[in-house]
């Protein structure tokens, strides 16, 4: 597949089609899409590997989020960010909102920009992608979703111990009854969160309800717990997806005159910030954003400290923090009268 087979299908010169792929900003916007939409239809990816020839020595390095409105991604970034100022590289990010065309997108951005290296800490992935940056010099360094390779590494995250260990803490205080807030995308970590949470309440013989939110803010959080207490399921703990979707929650029950944690125990899923200042503050699992960084940006750039991970594959383990928003499983008397 050459650049012209594009250009012709798209009837757009050859020019404006590698304007395209390396993110001209100046080129219209209906133009960039019918080229876009082309590119995906003919399965046409740029020669990487030339460009990433053309790039070595860059000192610029392209970090991909899925949810830059979410403090989980942006903690990760600015530790990224500031690791790469102290070592003279500058950085520049962009968010997939989630969908796999944009990650493909922004993959085709960066590599434009002659990037040194992609950190892609994203929950989406689209194969040909990552089988296509497996092939190329480029480094890569993906959260959960890739497989690693010659130039890709993989921070892997344990969300099913994670996810065990929640539910674990909850039984142990004697919640027999749990619902947990979920996402509506099949993403890869979401799935081991939600099958993880089925799979130990089912070893436990407890009840056991899923409910997913409509997208990753607090705003759909309040949603999903105000439909919860609507189903007539009764949860007596709710573990939710992530910290964010967990503050909607609070807010929602604390409107409705729930008490949490005396009738409702609460946790996340990230320890952000935010979680240690809620009413109550959140139990919660601790995802070290800093690590993830770190790790990322070394795999990136060669450290002189010490040996190259590059290519390898790193499991990160979760922590459980105990605070405020879990405590004992409620005596009926206690439960509220509509949950």
């Amino acid at each position: 597949m050459q650049l012209a087979d594009v250009a012709k299908k798209a009837g757009v010169s050859v020019t404006t089609v590698s304007r395209v792929i390396n993110y001209d900003p100046n080129v219209k916007a209906s133009t960039r899409l019918r080229v876009e939409r082309v590119l995906k239809e003919l399965n046409y990816y740029p020669n990487l590997h030339a460009q990433s020839l053309a790039g070595r020595g860059s000192k610029t390095l392209g970090f991909l989020a899925s949810n830059l409105d979410n403090p989980f991604f942006i903690d990760i970034y600015r530790r990224f960010e500031q690791l790469a100022e102290e070592k003279g590289y500058d950085s520049v990010v962009a968010a997939t909102h989630f969908d796999p065309d944009r990650l493909r997108v922004g993959i085709r951005s960066m590599a434009g920009r002659r990037v040194a290296g992609i950190a892609a800490m994203v929950s989406e992935i689209e194969p040909q992608v990552v089988e296509e940056l497996s092939k190329i010099g480029i480094p890569v360094v993906f959260l959960d979703v890739g497989c690693a390779g010659e130039h890709v590494t993989n921070i892997r995250f344990n969300y099913r111990k994670g996810m065990r260990q929640l539910v674990e803490y909850l039984y142990s205080l004697g919640h027999r009854r749990m619902a947990f807030i979920s996402y509506p995308l099949p993403l890869w970590a979401t799935e081991e969160r939600r099958t993880t949470f089925l799979e130990t309440m089912g070893q436990y013989g407890a009840a056991a309800h899923v409910l997913p939110a409509s997208s990753d803010n607090f705003v759909s959080g309040r949603e999903a717990a105000g439909a919860l207490v609507a189903s007539g399921f009764a949860p007596t703990a709710i573990l939710c997806v992530n910290d964010l979707t967990a503050v909607g929650v609070l807010k929602e029950l604390s409107e409705r005159g729930i008490s949490v944690p005396r009738q409702i125990s609460v946790t996340g899923f990230d320890n952000i910030a935010l979680s240690q200042v809620t009413i109550p503050s959140l139990t919660t699992i601790h995802i070290p954003g800093e690590q993830i960084a770190r790790l990322a940006f070394q795999a990136l750039v060669s450290s002189s400290n010490g040996p190259s991970i590059m290519g390898q594959e790193i499991t990160v383990d979760p922590e459980l923090i105990v605070r405020q928003s879990t405590g004992p499983a409620p005596a009926n008397a206690d439960r509220p009268n509509d949950v």
